[in-house]
C-alpha cells in the first residue's frame, strides 16, 4: 500500500482525496476536524502542496467509508456525472437519485472494463448543430440520414437498446426510477454517452425515450438532459430531440406505406389498425396516432376521439396481437441490483482476484448479501469447470 502511495505525485493523491471527500458529502472543515488535523493542512494536501502521511491517509479513508487501495487504484475512473446535472435537479430528490444511479453504474462499468482489458468501441454519429429555421424539418432529415448511416433504410427499429449498445457503443441502463422520470442522457469524455431509461414505464414508452435521447446524442451531446413525463418542450433542443425520436422510429415514408397496407379497403381508422401499426413500429398507440395526424393520414383530434370513446386498451391489443406479444426481458433484468453486463464484468474481476468482495461492494453500491447472491447466480449460470470450453487466446 505504501508503494502505491509513493508511486503517485502529491497532486494526484490530493485529487483522489478531494474526490473521495466529495463523494462522502463532507466539507474540508468537517473532514479536517473529524481526523484531528487543521483545515489548512487538508487544503494543502488536496492541492498537492504537502505529501500526506500514511496514518492521515488511513484516517481519511475510514472517514470517507472507503479504502486506501480503492482511492489510490490507478484504474479508478475520475469522472462524475452529478455536477453536469446539478442545475437541472436542484432540490428534486428523485432526479438527484436517478443521476447518482446513472453515474455509479457508468463509472463502475468503465473501471471494470479497464481492469479486465475490455475496450468498448464507440461509433457515435457525427454531431450536428441545430441551425436557424424549421427545427422539425432538420430533425426529420437528420433522423433519415442516421438511418441510412446505420443501414436501416426504412425498416422498423425492432430493438433500439441493442442498436444503441451494439451499433453505436452507447452505455444504456434500464433501472426502476421515479414515475415522473422517463430518461436521462449525459456525455463524458471518460464514460462516453450514457442513457438511463425507466423500467417502470412500458417498453413502447422506453423506446420513444431512447430515441429522444438519441436525438440529444446527435445534436447537443455535451448538454446533460433529464426527460420528465409530459415535459414541456420549452427549447429548440428539446423540440429537436422529440421530433428526431419520432422521425427515427416512424419515418414518414415507411408509415405511409404501412398505413396503406393495413387500412386497405377500409374507410375509417379502427382500433385494430392502430394496434397493428403501433406494434409494427414499436411505439405506443398514442404516439402512432399522433404521427398519423401529423402526416395527415387521419384527422386532427383522432386520438382524443378514441380517448373519449373508451380508448384503446391493453386487453384489446393482446386480443389483436395474440402470439406476437413478447415478454419484456429488459424490465425483468431491471430487478437485479446491477445490470447483467456489469454483473458479468464484476464476476470476472472477482474470479481473477483483481478485486475483493469489499471493493466490489463499494464499487457497485450493494451490500454483501446482494453481492454474494450475484456471484452465486453467475456461478450457477456458467456451470462448473467441466462445463466450459477454452476460448482461443
Amino acid at each position: 500500500m505504501n508503494g502505491a502511495l509513493e508511486s503517485m505525485t502529491p497532486l494526484e493523491v490530493g485529487e483522489r482525496l478531494r474526490e473521495a471527500r466529495d463523494r462522502a458529502g463532507l466539507t474540508q472543515a468537517d473532514a479536517a476536524s473529524a481526523v484531528n488535523i487543521a483545515r489548512t493542512t487538508l487544503v494543502a494536501i488536496e492541492q498537492g502542496q504537502r505529501r500526506i502521511k500514511l496514518e492521515e491517509l488511513r484516517s481519511l479513508a475510514k472517514l470517507y467509508k472507503t479504502s486506501i487501495n480503492e482511492m489510490l487504484r490507478q484504474e479508478a475512473v475520475k469522472a462524475d456525472l452529478t455536477p453536469k446535472f446539478r442545475k437541472l435537479f436542484q432540490d428534486k430528490d428523485p432526479i438527484q437519485d436517478a443521476v447518482q444511479k446513472l453515474s455509479n453504474l457508468a463509472k463502475a462499468e468503465v473501471e471494470l472494463e479497464g481492469l479486465l482489458g475490455v475496450q468498448r468501441q464507440r461509433n457515435y454519429p457525427p454531431e450536428r448543430s441545430i441551425v436557424p429555421g424549421d427545427v422539425r424539418a432538420q430533425a426529420e432529415q437528420d433522423a433519415l440520414e442516421l438511418r441510412q448511416w446505420l443501414g436501416l433504410g426504412l425498416s422498423p427499429v425492432t430493438d433500439i437498446v441493442t442498436l444503441l449498445e451494439m451499433e453505436l457503443g452507447v452505455r444504456v441502463y434500464i433501472r426502476r426510477l421515479d414515475g415522473k422520470i422517463s430518461g436521462l442522457f449525459a456525455y463524458d469524455d471518460a464514460l462516453g454517452a450514457c442513457i438511463m431509461l425507466n423500467a417502470n414505464h412500458p417498453r413502447e414508452r422506453r423506446t420513444q425515450t431512447a430515441a429522444h435521447e438519441l436525438g440529444h446524442l446527435v445534436s447537443t451531446r455535451r448538454q446533460p438532459e433529464v426527460l420528465e413525463l409530459d415535459h414541456f418542450e420549452n427549447s429548440r433542443e428539446e423540440r429537436y430531440a422529440t421530433a428526431f425520436g419520432i422521425a427515427f422510429l416512424t419515418p414518414a415514408r415507411a408509415v405511409m406505406q404501412k398505413f396503406k397496407e393495413v387500412t386497405l379497403g377500409s374507410d375509417k381508422l379502427t382500433r385494430r389498425h392502430v394496434i397493428i401499426l403501433a406494434h409494427s413500429f414499436g411505439v405506443s398507440r398514442e404516439a402512432m396516432v399522433r404521427r398519423l395526424e401529423e402526416l395527415k393520414l387521419t384527422k386532427p383530434g383522432t386520438w382524443e376521439w378514441f380517448q373519449a370513446n373508451d380508448g384503446i386498451t391493453d386487453q384489446q391489443a393482446a386480443q389483436v396481437l395474440g402470439d406476437l406479444s413478447v415478454p419484456d426481458a429488459q424490465k425483468a433484468d431491471s430487478r437485479r441490483p446491477t445490470t447483467l453486463r456489469l454483473a458479468l464484468l464484476a464476476g470476472e474481476a472477482w474470479r481473477r482476484g483483481l478485486l475483493s468482495e469489499g471493493q466490489l461492494m463499494r464499487m457497485l453500491h450493494i451490500d454483501r448479501v446482494e453481492l454474494r447472491k450475484m456471484l452465486d447466480n453467475l456461478e450457477i449460470s456458467e456451470g462448473g469447470e467441466a462445463d466450459g470450453a477454452l476460448l482461443p487466446s
